[in-house]
């Protein structure tokens, strides 16, 4: 049996014409909010190494021994505080985008192409929409993670996903993987405009707040650029809307641990703020692209 697979049933010349499929890529969700359904995906979770940088063993250990026993029960019931007739935000948000996106490339002109979306953990798997991609004959395909700022646990994580599923096909595709997007026009007027719209309809608050999704500073001391690119991002959305400096500040959420993470955090800057008289807020999260838990 080859270690390599391929599409044999057609002859290559008339089913492989040059075609793009886009994969559309996003962190995940449970396929539900029950404890069954977490420890499934926290375990695939939990277990890449670009999450969980610490001597494989001992983490092995714990997240076996210990976290996989109590947090699917507990983060369970927080899922399904947000679950809806839809199922997951994120899940259904994320195909709503690919929806979008499928029928802007059709109004442009752009025939033949295709947008599948795929989860990084959970269903739909990365692997399952590249095979979809590849039953369709897409011998070129664009690798489209829905984070903005670059970061070795996101973008970099999902660049090995792929990377583990096309090693093990006999036709590897012409590839394009998009890395970020954290400083395009598009995205930072994006931004803006949601800003200005909230602006206009609540008027000035006190401070803006960008609250970014954390991750350990060791991953910084390391060499991870994601903390730069997220200060870079709101620098150039305060310049875009002519904003004081001292009108805006960028945070950090979601620790999970009891290593430093990227500071300020968030909790513990607006807890801060009453003391110093700032009692009106406006927080946007800039590297979300679909709503999560």
């Amino acid at each position: 049996m080859s270690r390599f697979s391929g599409i044999t049933d057609n002859p290559h010349e008339g089913r492989f014409h040059q075609k793009t499929g886009i994969l559309l890529t996003n962190l995940g969700s449970p396929d539900a909010p029950t404890a069954k359904a977490l420890r499934v995906y926290l375990r695939e979770f939990l277990s890449d190494p670009r999450i969980v940088e610490i001597p494989r063993l001992i983490w092995l250990m714990i997240l076996h021994g210990i976290i996989l026993r109590v947090r699917p029960k507990r983060s369970a019931k927080l899922y399904d505080s947000i679950w809806t007739e839809n199922g997951s935000p994120l899940t259904h948000i994320t195909s709503l985008q690919r929806d979008k996106l499928s029928n802007v490339l059709e109004q442009k002109g752009y025939v033949g192409t295709e947008v599948v979306m795929a989860m990084r953990y959970g269903n739909p798997s990365i692997e399952a929409g590249l095979e979809a991609l590849r039953e369709k004959g897409f011998t070129r395909i664009v690798i489209f993670p829905l984070y903005p700022q670059y970061s070795s646990p996101t973008t970099g994580s999902t660049f090995d996903a792929v990377s583990n599923v096309l090693r093990k096909w006999r036709w590897v595709p012409e590839l394009h993987f998009i890395s970020g997007y954290h400083k395009t026009p598009a995205y930072i007027e994006s931004l803006a405009n949601s800003i200005r719209e909230d602006l206009e309809k609540n008027g000035i608050p006190d401070k803006i707040v960008f609250s970014y999704h954390g991750m350990p500073k060791l991953f910084l001391d390391n060499g991870d650029p994601y903390h730069c690119l997220c200060l870079q991002t709101t620098r150039l959305v305060v310049e875009k809307l002519g904003l004081d400096d001292d009108k805006v500040i960028s945070t950090f959420q979601s620790r999970f641990g009891k290593a430093e993470w990227l500071k300020p955090y968030t909790d513990e800057t607006l807890k801060s703020f009453p003391s110093q008289g700032i009692k009106n807020v406006a927080i946007i999260s800039p590297a979300f692209s679909a709503d999560c838990l």
